[in-house]
């Protein structure tokens, strides 16, 4: 008897490592951070104590709502656009045809290098009156004025673009891992009803491909709305701080010896980033309910 309850406990038994250390690396963390935030500590003497100051001097620094603004719309651009090319990628590519193997490694190929070196790379591409762009459309007669990555509004457009064209074959990768997982019978099925191919695509592959999507969605926002790399090679959050994350803000104000305001604008981030992460995961699982 007291095997067959070990034996059924056993699962149990078997989770507690698991939430060892998800309380090590994850608790314990949070709780300290927000211990942190509570003080102004500046990383080298004693903390003190003060109480919400850190949070409302976060919220009264015109700065860091910027940065905040800069945060979503990155978010807001960058998140659906790679959800939208990558499921256009995986649709196309997951038809036979000679030589696709080597578009998807083209495609899959910028997401394994690093943010900071691609970064670096679109920044010697896009120096306006020398670099690689200005020079070839030159030679072909087009000529370019002006600095992309001088002005707010088109140096975070270049921003949402290159990241787009990073990621979009680790995005690209998840769908076609979920469109392979589809039986062909229900294809041919759908093709039994006389059904065209966007009925297909809307009533049989997209309620199929709900894991998937729920999957690239909220890597999506999390990696969106922590973008960190890509800014800082690319513009380094200018011009001034027109295209400064939280997550550069955050940095910047550790290496100012600010570390427990720092801290607090860390939790910030992180119930910005839970709170559509929520929502998502709300949205998905009443689609998949429906479905």
């Amino acid at each position: 008897m007291k095997q067959k309850k070990l034996r059924n406990n056993l699962h149990k038994v078997m989770a507690v490592p698991a939430f060892i250390l998800f309380f090590i690396f994850f608790i314990y963390p949070l709780f300290q951070s927000i211990g942190l935030s509570l003080t102004n500590w500046n990383g080298f003497s004693k903390a003190t104590f003060i109480g919400i100051r850190n949070f409302i001097t976060f919220f009264s620094d015109s700065r860091a709502l910027n940065d905040i603004k800069v945060t979503v719309l990155f978010a807001l651009g960058s998140a659906p656009l790679l959800n939208i090319f990558g499921l256009v990628y995986a649709l196309l590519l997951d038809k036979e045809f000679k030589g696709k193997s080597l578009v998807r490694v083209i495609v899959y190929l910028p997401a394994v290098i690093s943010p900071l070196i691609m970064g670096y790379l679109w920044y010697f591409i896009l120096q306006p009156q020398r670099g690689v762009l200005f020079t070839v459309l030159s030679h072909a007669g087009w000529v370019i004025s002006g600095n992309w990555l001088g002005k707010s509004g088109p140096a975070l457009v270049v921003l949402i673009l290159v990241n787009v064209w990073q990621f979009v074959g680790m995005t690209m990768i998840i769908y076609l891992a979920g469109l392979q997982t589809i039986s062909p019978e229900m294809y041919e099925a759908s093709d039994m009803e006389g059904a065209g191919y966007w009925t297909t695509l809307r009533y049989v592959t997209l309620p199929l491909l709900l894991p998937s999507i729920k999957i690239n969605v909220i890597t999506n926002i999390i990696g969106s709305l922590s973008v960190f790399e890509i800014i800082i090679a690319l513009t380094d959050g200018g011009p001034g701080y027109a295209t400064e994350s939280l997550s550069i803000y955050i940095l910047r104000m550790v290496h100012g010896s600010f570390t427990g305001y720092s801290t607090a604008v860390a939790l910030i981030l992180f119930f910005i980033i839970l709170i559509p992460v929520f929502i998502s995961l709300k949205v998905m699982k009443r689609m998949e309910y429906e479905a």
